[in-house]
């Protein structure tokens, strides 16, 4: 199962006796974590209920016994295994070792949670097979494209802060995909318009990129239509020397990528709606916007663009000439390729 559906059935009820939280993806896992300990120790939690041991210096059978433990004063006694995957090679007495632990978690204590953390699980053994076929394992791996943004809209929705899906899409594009840093931005996005207000393109600008969402679009018509002193007005209003122009770049690739896809959907013989959904497009007046700009892009136009911004990106992180210079170059490339 995923985490999401791991934290929605903690809602309807007791946690389960034993869950397998496997996965790259700490900040998901910690999140999971978290509130099975909540719903194992209830709100107030109790130290005398509670163990935290580490795979590889705590045995399994101990780890076990632990589990089997009656709580004294909490619903359940909530037991932490951490690095779960070092039980799989504790040489020769691993296998009997993850056997018990098979047969723990076929028949688990009902009065315990045990939650074994783990970046993989070796799904060829027993135990691993065992967790598998009882339902307990939840997967929390990187999350990527529509899954990012949708993570991004549901942390502004907890937060108490509307958001157009276009913004969470932009957010999680500039920001990238750690699950740290996002939640970082959308803390401080969430302090700075307020309780109950808008994330919106004004409050990423001002504290993600610094360039509006509206500089961004006269910059990729500029270069759509092939109008070189209109694309070096618009970088010159858009570009902040303090950065060397990266966020402007992101935001740039981030709208050009869009496009793209866009493109790609059209001719691939979709309609303008769903090739705007498959776009992450979705309000219809901006759908309406972007068929326009892409249409009047050749083909191949939206692969090319990109290719120049990540050729870009490397010069302005890794080249000693002035960043304006390396924007400016971009864009006649850009222009060139597209005439």
């Amino acid at each position: 199962m995923t985490s999401d559906e791991l934290l929605a059935s903690l809602e309807r009820g007791a946690p389960p006796p034993i869950v397998f939280v496997v996965g790259e993806e700490t900040f998901l896992a910690d999140e999971v974590v978290a509130a099975l300990r909540k719903a194992a120790l209830g709100s107030q939690g109790t130290a005398f209920d509670e163990d935290r041991v580490t795979a590889g210096e705590t045995p399994v059978t101990r780890a076990l016994a632990t589990a089997k433990t009656l709580p004294m004063l909490a619903p359940m006694r909530f037991v932490h295994v951490r690095q779960g995957e070092r039980w799989e090679g504790e040489g020769e007495g691993a296998s009997e070792a993850l056997e018990a632990l098979a047969e723990y978690i076929n028949h688990p204590n009902p009065s315990s949670c045990v939650v074994i953390v783990a970046r993989k699980l070796d799904m060829r053994r027993k135990h691993a097979l065992a967790a598998k076929k009882r339902g307990c394992v939840v997967t929390c791996e990187p999350l990527v494209g529509p899954e990012l943004v949708r993570w991004v809209e549901r942390r502004a929705k907890t937060k108490g802060h509307p958001i157009a899906h276009d913004i969470a899409e932009r957010i999680a594009a500039l920001s990238g995909p750690e699950l740290f840093v996002l939640e970082d931005v959308l803390e401080r996005l969430s302090i700075y318009v307020g309780e109950g207000h808008a994330i919106d393109d004004a409050a990423v600008a001002t504290l993600v990129t610094r360039v509006r969402l509206a500089d961004t679009w006269v910059l990729v018509d500029a270069v759509g239509k092939r109008d070189l002193p209109k694309a070096l007005a618009a970088l010159a209003d858009a570009y902040d020397p303090k950065d060397r122009g990266l966020p402007l770049l992101g935001a740039l690739a981030w709208s050009m990528r869009q496009l793209a896809k866009l493109q790609a959907g059209l001719a691939s013989g979709m309609n303008e709606s769903d090739a705007g959904k498959f776009a992450g497009i979705f309000q219809s007046f901006r759908v309406r916007e972007a068929v326009t700009r892409a249409r009047a892009m050749k083909p191949g136009d939206g692969e090319r663009w990109l290719r120049v911004l990540a050729e870009t990106d490397l010069a302005l992180k890794g080249s000693k000439r002035p960043p304006e210079a390396i924007l400016e170059e971009m864009l006649l490339r850009l222009i060139r390729k597209s005439a």
